[in-house]
């Protein structure tokens, strides 16, 4: 399901996955007590959450401020980076958001259901 995604060119996203990564934002933030983890839609698939984060790993692009408050807000601990909280790349804000999500998960005991059910969706879209 990842190759669903578009790619990173050179470590930058194409304006379609910063725009996918703040859709999966506002769902992670709209996630109240459903079991199942939140999706979004990219060209008509239905993608979790997680697979947008995960696809943003490697990106360098700096965060926008609006966003990086966004994941900031969710740390238990204050935010020490390298340098200021406006040089924050997706590529950090995406690990932060993927762990959260994963914490969500094993808090409401799906984790194992959601790894199994991805690796079944990758499988299907490789056939």
């Amino acid at each position: 399901m990842m190759n669903a995604l578009p790619p990173l060119h050179d470590g930058h996203a194409p304006f379609t996955l910063q725009q996918l990564f703040r859709e999966a934002l506002y769902a992670f933030e709209e996630w109240d007590s459903e079991l199942t983890e939140p999706i979004v839609t990219h060209e008509g698939r239905v993608i979790p959450i997680s697979f947008v984060f995960e696809a943003m790993r490697e990106c360098t692009d700096i965060v926008p401020m609006n966003i990086v408050g966004a994941v900031t807000e969710r740390l238990t601990k204050p935010w020490e980076g390298e340098g200021p909280l406006d040089q924050m790349t997706f590529s950090t804000a995406a690990r932060v958001m993927r762990v959260l999500v994963r914490k969500r998960l094993l808090a409401n005991g799906t984790a194992d259901l959601v790894a199994v059910s991805a690796h079944a969706a990758e499988d299907q879209s490789r056939d």
